[in-house]
């Protein structure tokens, strides 16, 4: 039950590097031995920190998978389109996988990788980490506890902030999804899909409807006076909401992982490279209206399940500040609360009160609930590892382990939405 588990990064960006630092902490259960990836920059810095030689560095996941086994398991973190092209031959080769959401980028590779993972008898975790932060799985046992009774409805609410939305969804890598391979409701909700089926306790949803558009940037709608390059040839830069500088030059930590990937072959940038480098080639020092912008910056959808419940999830792009909200009204009472805070409300029907509820107020922030474990996502990240390991050291999931076959439902009706979306219609989800 203890035995030291090991496991190769495949794909060493930040993500994947995330989850292995699980193995700098608890380095008597889990230990990095390997990396594949392309860039010789990359796999040099993970052997580095992790502590093994150019022998265990590969080029690519195919080289890795062309070996003999050479670990218990993959930590894959690849881009979202090579996620089952790494995949399939790693776990024919016998690998065990914590793979990275989303874990297809359609149904047909989903139903794939599935049947490979069934074919191989391999475990294969997505990393659906929320599922992990102690907000959510607070609730969770609240609800398996019968507390609010049956569920009838459930809202979910993502409010990706401005900041975020233009580094990644519109600057960056998710912004098109044509390079991508993902649209923003996979890419950034599946997490939120996730945790509505999780909730639901395995019930199927039957249909699903949604509407969604790019309001915000559509090219029609570039102002006057902007140019191509923030820092170039724009003459509004000073008044721009979403000027590069006051992004990534005032704020050169908050989003440096993907911003300044591009200058990680310098050990210590300055300023002024960073500078240079949003005036040249830097994809994150484009003007936020000439990007070739394709995702949507704002969808809601709408789910039917099979015992008649019924499910909201609102994505809105571009909020002052980020936040996730969920509501769950069952028919014994509700719960209500904002994941970023980590504070809840359970209310439960009580007839003989003048209020009419009873009312429970409960603040995960008590008793430092966020220190230590954390990583990010509430403190899910490295709990997800921790699982992780401990089911390949034999020992029970706990009730948020995310099995490959927990997260197609979820990963389904993401792309049942997109049809409907797109086309107009109510989508079966069978």
């Amino acid at each position: 039950m203890d035995r030291q588990i090991t496991a190769i990064i495949v794909g060493a960006g930040h993500r994947a590097l995330l989850y292995g630092s699980y193995a700098l902490q608890h380095p008597d259960q889990l230990k990095i031995v390997g990396v594949a990836d392309p860039d010789p920059i990359r796999r040099r810095k993970t052997a580095e920190t992790f502590g093994f030689g150019p022998d265990m560095c590969f080029e690519s996941a195919e080289a890795l998978a062309a070996q003999p086994k050479l670990a218990d398991a993959i930590i894959n973190g690849t881009m979202d389109t090579q996620h089952v092209p790494t995949s399939i031959p790693l776990l024919e080769r016998g690998y065990d996988m914590l793979l990275e959401k989303p874990f297809a980028v359609n149904e047909e590779e989903m139903d794939r990788l599935v049947q490979t993972a069934q074919r191989c008898g391999r475990k294969v975790m997505i990393c659906h980490v929320l599922r992990y932060a102690p907000f959510y799985t607070a609730i969770k046992e609240r609800l398996l506890r019968g507390e609010i009774g049956d569920i009838i409805n459930i809202q979910a609410t993502e409010h990706v902030s401005y900041h975020h939305l233009a580094v990644s969804f519109v600057r960056g890598k998710w912004g098109n999804e044509q390079i991508c391979g993902a649209p923003m409701l996979l890419a950034k909700c599946c997490h939120d899909m996730d945790l509505i089926m999780w909730l639901k306790s395995g019930i199927a949803p039957t249909q699903v409807a949604s509407f969604g558009c790019d309001f915000q940037f559509d090219p029609a709608k570039k102002p006057a006076g902007a140019g191509k390059r923030c820092l170039v040839d724009c003459k509004i830069e000073e008044q721009c909401l979403y000027s590069a500088k006051k992004h990534y030059i005032d704020h050169p930590d908050r989003w440096a992982f993907y911003v300044w990937d591009c200058l990680e072959h310098l050990d210590h940038p300055t300023i002024e490279d960073k500078i240079q480098s949003l005036k040249t080639d830097n994809i994150h020092g484009r003007c936020v209206w000439d990007c070739n912008h394709s995702v949507v910056d704002h969808q809601s959808v709408l789910l039917n399940f099979a015992d008649g419940a019924t499910a909201t999830l609102n994505m809105i792009g571009g909020t002052a500040k980020p936040e996730r909200n969920i509501h769950i009204i069952g028919t014994k009472g509700e719960i209500k609360g904002v994941f970023d805070d980590s504070v809840f409300v359970v209310r439960t029907i009580d007839t003989p009160s003048e209020s009419g509820y009873r009312e429970e107020v409960v603040d995960l922030k008590i008793g430092g609930d966020k220190s230590g474990m954390t990583g990010s996502h509430g403190g899910g990240d490295l709990r997800l590892v921790e699982d992780f390991v401990r089911v390949l050291q034999g020992a029970e999931p706990s009730v948020s382990c995310t099995s490959i076959q927990d997260s197609v439902r979820g990963h389904r009706a993401v792309f049942r939405a997109e049809a409907a979306r797109k086309t107009g219609t109510v989508q079966p989800m069978e």
